[in-house]
């Protein structure tokens, strides 16, 4: 919960003679660097994984967002995808995060602070009730949602990345305080190549999923492994995303979603259609940052 950067400038250049170029003209002419600094995303991926979980059913994600940062090393920024509801979002077919913190560097080292929200418009979390084996009688309701607080550290091109959930997780009935645990390194070939490579382990604090029969709780781990090619600024990759997440759909475990979830005068409908969110897959992607 888990980025190339394209500048154009343009410029007009006046011919004058030699001698009329001094240096106080020079340096008047100069504009201070703004302290300021905003970029938009735009991505289009063959499946969309959060957290190597499957979020689109297996089908392709138009993804897209904004960012601000200032010199002092605040930042917040706006993320969205398009999701299948069948990934735990009754009605739902979007999700949107909001987040800000404070980043800075220190040599090779870099340390960020910040927190994370997950908004899924117009979803219903009702669905997700009943589900909690240590709690029978917890229940979900309202908007399907997600908070999280974050500590990042890094040094080079590794990462080792920290998030608490101050919420439900997702809005799974008595799931608060769970955790994720994100270490990843990118690292750049050259000549517009680099390599991706992820390990990552969720823990679903008190959470008990009560219809799986190989497993009772909803941890799992995540990894995967990539490589990028920079074409002109649009950033081409392909990666494979695995887990160990329990998804085995004839055993009715967690991670075996439907492709569609819809909720009704109290009833929950699911799609006909079943997969393993946590299969192994392979991401083809090609993004861009301006």
């Amino acid at each position: 919960m888990n980025k190339s950067l394209i500048a154009l400038t343009l410029a007009g250049a006046f011919a004058v003679p030699a001698f009329a170029q001094t240096a106080p003209a020079a340096e008047a002419a100069a504009e201070p660097a703004s302290p300021h600094t905003l970029t938009g995303n735009l991505g289009l991926f063959s499946s969309y994984r959060f957290r190597g979980i499957d979020q689109t059913f297996g089908k392709p994600a138009l993804q897209g967002g904004i960012d601000y940062s200032h010199e002092s090393g605040i930042y917040a920024g706006n993320w969205n995808s398009n999701v299948s509801s069948g990934a735990g979002f009754a009605e739902g077919n979007l999700e949107m995060d909001f987040y800000g913190g404070w980043k800075k560097t220190f040599g090779d080292f870099g340390l960020d602070l910040g927190g994370i929200y997950y908004y899924y418009p117009g979803s219903n979390a009702s669905p997700l009730s009943y589900t909690n084996r240590k709690d029978p009688g917890a229940s979900s309701s309202g908007t399907v949602d997600n908070g999280e607080l974050y500590i990042g550290l890094s040094w080079k091109f590794i990462s080792l990345k920290y998030s608490y959930g101050v919420t439900d997780y997702f809005s799974l009935p008595d799931s608060k305080g769970s955790s994720y645990l994100d270490l990843s390194a990118n690292y750049d070939l050259g000549d517009g190549w680099g390599i991706q490579a992820h390990a990552g382990h969720l823990y679903a604090s008190k959470y008990k999923y009560a219809g799986a029969t190989g497993s009772d709780n909803i941890n799992y781990t995540d990894w995967k492994l990539g490589v990028t090619k920079d074409l002109g600024g649009w950033l081409v990759g392909l990666a494979y995303v695995d887990t160990n997440a329990k998804g085995n759909c004839s055993s009715a475990e967690f991670y075996c979603f439907s492709n569609s979830i819809s909720y009704s005068n109290g009833v929950s409908s699911f799609g006909g259609k079943t997969k393993d969110a946590g299969r192994g897959i392979a991401v083809l992607s090609v993004s861009r940052t301006f």
